[in-house]
């Protein structure tokens, strides 16, 4: 997976956006992305390949008392503030106790979402619950790893 700045759209300087604050107020019901991909840009973003959005959680998400899940969403929406988002991908719900440092959630964009007529594209976030602290990365890319497979030491490879 190889990341570009101008597809990451949730950074770890966001959290703020993303609904925390480091005066540790609660995370909001719901985050959009601080940044957008403007889908009328003369670019190729990848249209016809498999593009998929990534979801890193840097800072483990915590409640101090009860449950709490979070969705996570791929969106478009006619506003660059990703306001009235149409959600073209969505995630299950997903505890707390999985949202750890290191968690990613991979999620498939539609290949349709240059025809949804909509012209931004980004990321969105619903909480089941208010959480008290938490951080993403929010990424697009082409292609995918999970970077997490580990073998034992001393073996050969021939």
């Amino acid at each position: 997976m190889i990341n570009d700045v101008h597809l990451r759209v949730i950074g770890p300087l966001d959290a703020v956006a993303a609904g925390t604050n480091p005066t540790g107020e609660e995370i909001l019901d719901t985050a959009v992305s601080a940044d957008t991909i403007d889908l009328q840009v003369a670019r190729d973003i990848g249209e016809g390949a498999n593009l998929y959005a990534v979801f890193t959680v840097t800072t483990a998400v915590t409640r101090a008392a009860g449950a709490c899940t979070v969705t996570f969403e791929v969106i478009t929406s006619a506003s660059a503030d990703l306001s009235a988002p149409t959600v073209i991908a969505s995630s299950d719900a997903i505890p707390k106790a999985t949202l750890v440092a290191g968690y990613q959630h991979v999620l498939r964009v539609p290949p349709s979402v240059g025809g949804t007529g909509q012209r931004y594209l980004g990321l969105q976030m619903t909480f089941s619950a208010a959480a008290d602290t938490g951080e993403w990365l929010g990424d697009f890319v082409h292609d995918i790893q999970d970077g997490k497979k580990f073998y034992s030491s001393g073996f050969a490879v021939s």
